[in-house]
């Protein structure tokens, strides 16, 4: 049974979410601030986290900020009344996986949460299939219909991070973060470069494409 964080100050949107989200199966905590939330982390091992923006203390910026320090792969799902862009730009940069606007649908909350939790059971599984690929990460191969795929180390993490969460958006700098050295002195246009090049080796691949989303940075869609 999936372990679902609610973090979440309006205490009747919280019981409501928590109490519909249980009925679904799922084994729900209900939090109203981030240090609750920290309680519960440290005695549960959460599957995912959905979390308001605007509370008191901790935001929810900070919040999944110092989540994503930890884990780069717990989903986390933001849930708020801000309706803007630069708040989806801050979020998505900051490496959450999906964003609802209030007032949200429990059924759809609830489809989200079921597609969040497949995704992340894909990306730990170290295996990926899509058609006539097959990306094993153990081996860090890539074969199109039998045929290997040569790839480079990085190529391969690149592309298998991004299979991993199809249609979700990762900015070059969550890429640079995660596949690049600390100290390295390569601006995040080399992720373009090796965008290109990854695009090159999988042209003959119609199961997937690689697309840029302009002003944030890129993602896959699965054509399957």
């Amino acid at each position: 049974m999936a372990k679902i964080l609610i973090v979440e100050d309006d205490r009747d949107l919280n019981r409501t979410a928590c109490s519909f989200l249980s009925r679904c199966g799922y084994d729900v905590f209900g939090c109203i601030d981030v240090n609750e939330a920290y309680d519960v982390m440290y005695e549960n091992t959460i599957d995912l986290i959905v979390s308001d923006i605007m509370m008191p203390g901790t935001d929810g910026f900070e919040f999944a900020e110092i989540i994503r320090d930890t884990n780069k792969d717990i989903p986390i799902l933001f849930m708020t009344a801000r309706d803007d862009f630069a708040a989806k730009r801050l979020g998505y940069g900051i490496g959450i996986d999906d964003y609802m606007v209030k007032p949200v649908s429990l059924d759809e909350l609830s489809l989200r949460i079921s597609a969040l939790l497949r995704r992340a059971k894909i990306a730990s599984s170290r295996k990926l299939e899509i058609g006539g690929l097959i990306l094993d990460s153990e081996e860090h191969s890539a074969y199109y219909n039998g045929e290997e795929i040569q790839l480079t180390v990085r190529e391969f993490d690149l592309v298998f991070k991004l299979l991993s969460y199809p249609k979700k958006a990762f900015t070059r700098s969550q890429l640079m973060d995660e596949f690049w050295d600390t100290d390295t002195n390569s601006s995040t246009r080399t992720v373009d470069v090796y965008m290109t090049k990854i695009r090159e080796k999988f042209s003959h691949c119609p199961e997937f494409e690689i697309l840029t989303v302009h002003g944030l940075g890129y993602k896959a869609v699965i054509k399957t």
